[in-house]
């Protein structure tokens, strides 16, 4: 029996069940009885409870998570030390690793690897934005949700970047998604983050990771050595663009790779919007720009590669056919020594035989040999000329079976057009060259969608007009269609001067320095002042003389950045020591309401948020107050099935009545629920809300007085909303 399974920690959580383990600690299933809610609490095992070294590291993993808050990390509740045992609270995942639904469903294809990898990319763009560094990034700290949305979890050996940045000698992280910097126990930073992300991204791609060995010394040796084959290699399924993507990443040299998840993330949406793209990367080599290309395919190392083999088609020579470079450079077939039919094999046959005597037998044997060899390459030759007739027949039948059914296809579209067309609502593009380009023009748009492509220079067209459209003005299209506009810097000065982006959002000020031959580095910061997605300020400043190819740091808002607090119990205080207390926490908005109720009259019969969880300091705080118990009872009455008594509406209580009630949603990569709680109990189930949507409706609901109305998504308080009836 598990010593920890039906122990209460804290006098709090009451753990279940083992989950699983790991190398420090043991997971394990929870119920945390203060808040009613099932959680995983991860206790640091007994060998090392007694070690300073890995209680520190054990407590810093909570405090670096406690310090995020992001859709794909997972999320800490708490942490601490109780009977000699050290655990933090996490929330409970409902899903299984990344490794497990790669070992479930073999190779994946691109558009699945990409819808990971951003999510994960997405995950430690807000953990390096917050100076923390995983460190350990590999399929089996990654778990999969049922809705397929991601979380990385397991900071074990994160640390804060403003601390010590260097590896000890122990073997930290999993060999395989080790960084060459981590292998060689060297300084690291965000991009050891980046290269691990990639070598998972190569792995979901081909089915295996780049390096394999016998020992762990032997692939981090690999990782140190880089040379890893090309994915395409081992699948030639792989998009160019999304391979470029992963060999930038896991580049040998630190400068090689991404800066950031924030530039990584803009070459895989780019790639996303445009699966064809090819990019182009400058080396620390000799500073040229050169795309990363394919190379010839490779022997397969191990069963993972034979079963990428069987499932693409793709061919891989044998050994004995693999290329190599002779003395004078050139390409030739590498044979094995002494195998039947080599050169060499047929000396070691002719050797030790005698001489002399034997000469004209032999010269008689060996023009037999060539004799039948020759008739074996004649058989050879007739069987290719008739494999290849009976290709060429098959090519033009199926050819010819191809024209046909593309004329029956052409011909039920021509005649049957206006029948499709009935389905589908087609607008016409307007004509947009020569328009001053703004965000009114953009919303005025809502038949199409706008995309910008980069900025460029041009004599013709002032600045801030549009100088081109595609699809160009006067166009029939779908409803919905994108529209690539390109917006005009004017004539190109001689020297280029940083101009003034603040208060600009983000994909303005994209498309005008990429126009420019600038490299924009984008990096969120709360901002209380500026809306989220709008520039903040810049690095260099505005008006300053910048270079040809320059790097430009551009730091966009993320919104106010949200103080919490942690909730008190002020049921059963009075009023007025209940609005005192939670003012002393820093909760000012504090709203309260009489009701009936048995209890002493003044006191908190009820409090909107529950106690004990973290938010908002800005919520309104809702407290219901007892005006005491009723002096008289009115007399019982016998309602029918399933309904309930009209309340009777009070003075302060306002009259009877409807209300239309509607929620604004906030705009998601990813889908998401809701719930609807009605002063504090939930009046619908949970909806599964897809991106793209932004309103969420109740429809017409029925109340009296002040109602307060909160949108829960994903189990947090989104928004609230008082509604007079």
């Amino acid at each position: 029996m598990d010593q920890y399974i039906g122990r209460l920690l804290d006098d709090r959580y009451e753990i279940l069940e083992l989950i699983g383990t790991g190398g420090m600690a043991v997971v394990y299933k929870a119920r945390c009885h203060r808040l009613n809610r099932l959680v995983a609490i991860k206790i640091l095992k007994d060998e090392f409870s007694q070690d300073e070294e890995f209680r520190r590291r054990f407590h810093a993993e909570g405090e670096a998570v406690a310090m995020l808050s992001h859709p794909n990390i997972v999320q800490v509740y708490d942490v601490s030390s109780t009977d000699n045992a050290n655990f933090i609270v996490m929330e409970l995942i409902d899903g299984i690793s990344l490794k497990q639904y790669m070992e479930k469903k073999g190779v994946l294809n691109w558009k699945e690897t990409l819808h990971f990898a951003m999510q994960i990319a997405k995950g430690l763009e807000h953990a390096h934005s917050r100076g923390i560094i995983h460190r350990d990034i590999k399929p089996h700290n990654v778990m999969v949700l049922k809705n397929g949305s991601v979380k990385v979890m397991d900071f074990g050996i994160a640390r804060v970047m403003s601390k010590s940045n260097t590896l000890t000698k122990e073997a930290l992280g999993s060999v395989h998604y080790i960084s060459p910097e981590q292998a060689k126990g060297g300084h690291t930073d965000n991009r050891s983050d980046l290269y691990s992300l990639s070598v998972v991204m190569y792995e979901m791609m081909t089915g295996r990771p780049p390096y394999d060995g016998e020992s762990p010394v032997a692939v981090a040796i690999q990782h140190i050595n880089g040379g890893a084959a090309m994915p395409s290699t081992l699948n030639p399924n792989i998009p160019g663009g999304l391979e470029q993507i992963i060999m930038k990443g896991m580049a040998l040299e630190l400068q090689d790779r991404y800066v950031s998840a924030t530039e990584m993330l803009q070459d895989m949406e780019e790639f996303r919007k445009n699966p064809a793209i090819l990019f182009h990367y400058r080396t620390i080599i000799d500073s040229s720009t050169r795309p990363i290309t394919v190379v010839s395919d490779a022997k397969p190392r191990t069963t993972a590669d034979k079963v990428v083999q069987a499932k693409t088609g793709t061919r891989i020579p044998s050994d004995s056919m693999r290329l190599r470079t002779d003395s004078d450079g050139m390409w030739v077939r590498k044979q094995t020594a002494g195998t039947p039919g080599s050169p060499a094999g047929a000396a070691k046959k002719r050797t030790g035989n005698g001489a002399g005597s034997n000469t004209a037998r032999n010269r008689e044997a060996a023009e037999a040999a060539r004799r039948a060899q020759q008739r074996r390459a004649a058989q050879e030759r007739q069987r290719e000329e008739e494999e290849r007739s009976r290709v060429a027949t098959v090519a033009i039948v199926i050819c010819s079976a191809v024209a046909i059914l593309a004329i029956v296809l052409f011909l039920f579209a021509l005649f049957n057009g206006v029948l499709l067309n009935k389905t589908q609502e087609i607008v016409k593009v307007p004509e947009l060259v020569g328009q001053v380009y703004s965000d009114y023009l953009a919303q005025e748009l809502d038949d199409f969608t706008i995309q910008l492509l980069p900025q460029q220079y041009n004599d013709k067209y002032e600045k801030g007009h549009i100088m081109h459209q595609e699809p160009a003005g006067g166009t029939e299209v779908k409803k919905g269609t994108d529209i690539w506009i390109t917006i005009s810097m004017g004539e190109e000065p001689e020297v280029k001067i940083m101009d003034d982006y603040v208060g600009f959002r983000q994909e303005e000020v994209k498309s005008a320095l990429e126009g420019q031959g600038f490299r924009p580095i984008f990096s969120p910061e709360p901002s209380a002042e500026y809306p989220e997605g709008v520039i903040i300020r810049t690095d260099p400043v505005a008006r300053t003389e910048l270079e040809e190819g320059q790097a430009i740091k551009i730091y966009v808002s993320s919104g106010p950045d949200v103080q919490t607090a942690k909730m008190i119990n002020v049921v059963g205080e009075g009023k007025e020591r209940a609005v005192e207390l939670l003012k002393t926490k820093g909760f000012e908005k504090v709203r309260t309401i009489t009701v009936e109720s048995e209890e002493t009259a003044g006191t908190v019969v009820y409090q909107s948020e529950t106690a004990g969880e973290e938010i908002d300091v800005n919520t309104e705080i809702l407290l219901e107050i007892s005006q005491g118990p009723a002096e008289t009872q009115a007399p019982a009455t016998t309602q029918p099935p399933e309904q309930t008594p009209e309340p009777t509406p009070t003075e302060t209580q306002g009259n009877w009545s409807v209300q239309s009630i509607s929620f604004a949603l906030p705009v998601r990569d990813t889908s998401y629920t809701v719930v609807v709680y009605r002063d504090g109990v939930p009046i619908t189930g949970e909806y599964t809300i897809n991106p793209g949507t932004d309103v969420f409706s109740l429809g017409e609901v029925e109340g009296y007085g002040t109602v307060i109305f909160d949108l829960v998504i994903d189990g947090v308080v989104y928004s609230s909303k008082p509604v007079e009836f």
